[in-house]
């Protein structure tokens, strides 16, 4: 049992819309029992769609946690039962307005393993279409081209704070060769 954990209990103590959060009982390695706080969460995707002059869609929304508005890579949360290649295509069109030919999945991250089961799947967005934004009712952003150099830079300065906007730029940087 050497790095594992043996749920004892986990009784259910919030349900909200995104998420639901449990407190259980684990049984550690040395037999001891610790509590372990748990945000249930159904997952994400991200897109960094990149065009043909290796120039990036980010997007500017208010992020109320923080409040204030961060640049952040597409992005959202799968539906239930959503397969997330489509979830991140839904996304894409809906955020950015833009299709694509091609679509490379660039792997997943865990954003805080530490008490929340989230997984956000990144993909690459390329040979770009462009047709109308479809926001949802409660969502207001703004689309911003920058080129993917200077998308690192903002990265590697702290300007861009959010994880999975920061991973999916470096992975996508990565990849081109840029």
């Amino acid at each position: 049992m050497h790095l594992q954990e043996k749920t004892i209990s986990s009784q259910t103590v919030y349900e909200g819309v995104i998420f639901t959060i449990t407190q259980d009982v684990a049984e550690l390695e040395n037999g001891t029992a610790a509590r372990r706080d748990v945000l249930l969460h159904p997952g994400g995707v991200c897109v960094i769609p990149i065009t043909d002059n290796n120039e990036i869609f980010l997007v500017n929304q208010f992020r109320y946690p923080f409040r204030e508005v961060t640049t952040e890579v597409p992005a959202g949360k799968l539906n239930p039962g959503e397969n997330h290649a489509e979830c991140g295509r839904r996304e894409l069109l809906e955020e950015t307005g833009c299709t694509c030919d091609e679509y490379v999945y660039l792997g997943e991250m865990y954003p805080t393993p530490a008490y929340n089961s989230e997984i956000t799947h990144i993909y690459l967005a390329k040979g770009l279409h462009f047709n109308d934004q479809n926001l949802d009712d409660d969502e207001f952003l703004d689309v911003i081209r920058v080129p993917l150099s200077e998308a690192v830079e903002m990265v590697m300065n702290g300007e861009l704070k959010d994880g999975k906007t920061q991973i999916a730029i470096l992975k996508a940087a990565r990849i081109l060769g840029i």
